[in-house]
């Protein structure tokens, strides 16, 4: 019987605004696996959480550990806590595919789907903060083959803004960008916008008017997602759908028992859950699992590092449905180096699901080790509610 025996935190620092963090797992065999635990502005505080765990985890069998690792939004310690465990599951996934010899996916259950599509997020990639600048990215991302995109133009704005005269400039700007995108791509493209829960509900409904010409496949995040905005995200959901366009979010929601909410109360067209934060890939797909009984659309967020990708599809590969999966384009050009034991096939603008017996992702230590921690700012996931 294999047992945990080591458990590490490894921090890369991968862009001006972005450190990846990997949490590596080693067992009893000498095998290590990796899962990510990304989230940026906070990695210090990860390390703590991952060296206080680790006594709890090491000695547990795979099998133990799986049970034990769970996600929910009442346990102390928040979005931090969930990241922690949600990485570790990750990585005993893999040593359980290894010890079994199957593939990835297979550790889930049957393999649904051979390919799995994906959209660009070309956000990071835009440091031209411009529609010129926004649409030289996309452009980019569509000659190699995308034809799904998403980008976040509404920088700048918090709720309180949305009034001021300041506020006006960044959401007409933001509307401007993503008319400039509709109109270098074409109609035939998937277009979505992602505002970073920046809006209050009067302006993120008047938006996403004015960005009717867009023909929007989904408008995600547009208020902060609390009890008390339910009724107003319901409200802004009936909009988008009049228009022709799903609501989607969730990404930051932990645990299987937030997504339940979400499908009970009707909240949205689309879940997005993060495998940094749901819980890891068994609670990733027991929530793609609710989705698809509650007629909502399985899209995994996944604005992050190789790891994380690797993972998130083949949860992606296994659920009853899946929409589309996100890839963080041109962020870095470390992505496809830093990961060494895998390299995924990309084939008109999706991912083929690799199909080799205990295929595991690994780590390029060399790499890794020459770009240590650099602080970065804090996302804007964790600023809303400071």
């Amino acid at each position: 019987m294999s047992i945990i025996k080591k458990i590490e935190t490894h921090i890369f620092h991968a862009a001006p605004k972005t450190n990846w963090i990997f949490i590596s797992v080693t067992d009893s065999n000498g095998v290590q696996a990796w899962g990510e635990a990304s989230l940026n502005g906070w990695e210090p505080i990860l390390k703590s959480t991952v060296d206080y765990f680790a006594t709890d985890w090491i000695g547990l069998s795979l099998d133990q550990a799986q049970q034990q690792l769970h996600a929910s939004p009442r346990l102390p310690g928040g979005l931090v806590v969930n990241t922690v465990i949600s990485a570790v599951a990750q990585a005993v996934s893999t040593l359980q595919s290894a010890h079994q010899n199957i593939t990835a996916c297979q550790v889930l259950g049957k393999k649904n789907r051979s390919i799995v599509p994906l959209y660009a997020n070309i956000n990071r990639a835009t440091t031209l903060r411009t529609p010129e600048g926004f649409v030289q990215t996309a452009r980019r991302a569509k000659a190699l083959g995308f034809t799904r995109f998403k980008a976040a133009p509404f920088d700048g704005l918090m709720p309180h803004l949305c009034h001021t005269d300041e506020g006006k400039k960044r959401i007409a700007h933001g509307i401007d960008c993503m008319l400039a995108l509709r109109d270098a791509l074409g109609p035939d493209a998937l277009l979505m916008v992602d505002c970073h829960w920046r809006f209050d509900e009067s302006h993120a409904i008047a938006t996403l008017k004015n960005l009717q010409p867009a023909k929007l496949y989904w408008f995600e995040c547009p208020i902060g997602e609390t009890y008390a905005n339910w009724n107003a995200t319901r409200r802004i959901r009936s909009i988008a759908n009049d228009q022709g366009v799903l609501l989607a979010a969730a990404e930051s929601q932990m645990g299987i028992e937030s997504f339940q909410n979400v499908f009970d109360e009707k909240l949205l067209d689309v879940v997005m859950p993060d495998i940094k934060y749901c819980g890891g890939p068994w609670e990733m797909l027991q929530i793609a699992e609710r989705a698809q009984d509650s007629g909502v659309k399985f899209s995994p967020h996944n604005p992050s590092g190789p790891i994380c990708t690797w993972h998130s599809l083949q949860v992606s590969a296994v659920a009853p449905q899946c929409d589309m999966l996100e890839i963080q384009f041109e962020e870095s050009d470390d992505y496809d180096l830093l990961q060494t034991g895998t390299q995924l096939i990309f084939k008109e603008g999706a991912f083929l699901v690799p199909d080799a017996p205990a295929l595991m992702p690994k780590i390029d230590m060399q790499l890794l080790n020459s770009k240590p921690y650099q602080k970065v700012p804090p996302g804007v996931e964790t600023l809303l509610y400071r």
